[in-house]
């Protein structure tokens, strides 16, 4: 379900304001929305089941740190100043009827460690899901959301980071941006030669130029749907390495606005807004500023541990599942990898619970391995400026990335 805590704020930090300015009744607030979000799921995952809510006797909980310390009461003051220390590291066993779960009220909730201020038990699921702890081969593992957290490694060792991607990514703060849901831009495909353009929306099976104008029902475009449209932007050089859209290009679907140009994606006859969905020149620095933090912060991992290239890179998270992995190298989200060892893995954080809540050894080594990873604080690293100015250029300003050859023009 969508976060119900949205309605006190987009973003966690937004949320950790609210606790703070309203220092009596803001947490309380908080926890209160999102624990009877969880008793709505309960409710319908007990009736599709057949069972009563009283017969689940154990439950497993994921969350970034501070929906982590928002769902069990934990001021969450701290994780909005540097250095950003949660309150707790460890795992947790409490009983439902302590948090005000409707399941059996002596049943247990265990909620996964901690790695770090930003980054969470969600991340430590992944990480007992993928298992890049119990490999030898160089693996980034990217949960891409509001905040992207990064773990790169192996057997031998570990790092961490988070770094800011905004909501880009998500489809939000875009003029055209949304959810993914019915409706949304999923898909882009543009023709180098005529700059024409075909795509499809959530909800419906066929591509724009196989339907009746009205058969598509455009409303606006997803975060997965963004990443296509500019990269097919970038393939067709209506979009700039350095992020400009180009101005000089005779088609329909360009023209001039106020802050610099947009490109027309969907007719407004295509559409059920009644006006043209299109991408601008903000649109695609908002892109810019999200896969520019992403790539330094792998970087500067990369770095850490005296590596200079990957084996392998896992996309994790609702939206890793529908990206597609060349059009994300494409944009430069990660650094250059082999596409056939780009893998879109899905929700891993949940997968992680699900482990846990079958797995009591898998607790342990959640435990474990969530203190033995090195956490590393991007914001005070003296190189991000730098690499993040060079990362903001598509696919970078300056690496190589031999597996695009014959994909992206030089």
């Amino acid at each position: 379900m969508m976060n119900p805590q949205v309605a006190y704020g987009e973003d966690v930090m937004s949320r950790i304001s609210h606790t703070m300015l309203n220092p009596e009744e803001g947490l309380k607030r908080l926890q209160g929305v999102i624990v009877n979000g969880v008793n709505g799921l309960i409710q319908s995952a007990a009736q599709a089941s057949q069972i009563s809510p009283r017969a689940i006797l154990e439950m497993t909980v994921v969350g970034n740190t501070a929906m982590h310390h928002l769902f069990l009461g934990i001021d969450p003051h701290p994780l909005g100043l540097s250095p950003f220390p949660p309150a707790t590291h460890h795992s947790q066993n409490i009983k439902a009827r302590d948090l005000g779960l409707e399941i059996h009220p002596a049943a247990y909730v265990h909620v996964l460690p901690i790695e770090a201020g930003f980054v969470g038990a969600d991340n430590v699921g992944v990480l007992i899901s993928e298992t890049p702890y119990q490999k030898d081969e160089m693996v980034l593992t990217i949960d891409i959301g509001t905040n992207g957290e990064l773990v790169l490694g192996n057997r031998k060792k570990l790092l961490s980071s988070s770094c800011a991607t905004g909501p880009a990514l998500e489809g939000a703060h875009l003029r055209f941006g949304m959810r993914a849901a019915p409706g949304a831009i999923e898909r882009v495909r543009i023709d180098p030669e005529t700059l024409e353009l075909r795509y499809s929306v959530i909800g419906q099976d066929k591509w724009s130029d196989e339907c009746t104008p009205e058969e598509i029902q455009a409303r606006g475009i997803c975060g997965s749907g963004i990443i296509e449209v500019i990269a097919e932007m970038l393939r067709a050089g209506v979009v700039e390495k350095s992020g400009r859209i180009n101005g000089n290009l005779s088609t329909p679907r360009l023209r001039r606005i106020e802050k610099g140009y947009e490109f027309v994606i969907a007719w407004a006859g295509e559409t059920a807004l009644g006006q043209d969905i299109t991408v601008s020149t903000s649109d695609v620095r908002a892109v810019q500023l999200a896969k520019g933090a992403l790539y330094s912060g792998a970087k500067i991992m990369m770095k850490r541990l005296g590596v200079n290239h990957l084996d392998k890179v896992v996309l994790a998270g609702g939206f890793g599942s529908y990206v597609d992995p060349e059009r994300a190298m494409i944009l430069g989200m990660f650094p250059d990898c082999d596409l056939k060892n780009v893998v879109a893995v899905g929700n891993a954080a949940g997968d992680g619970a699900r482990i846990a809540l079958l797995n009591r050894d898998k607790r342990e080594e959640a435990d474990r391995i969530a203190r033995e990873v090195e956490y590393i604080e991007l914001s005070i690293d003296p190189e991000f400026s730098i690499q993040f100015a060079e990362a903001m250029a598509f696919p970078h300003l300056k690496d190589p990335f031999p597996h695009l050859e014959g994909i992206l023009k030089k």
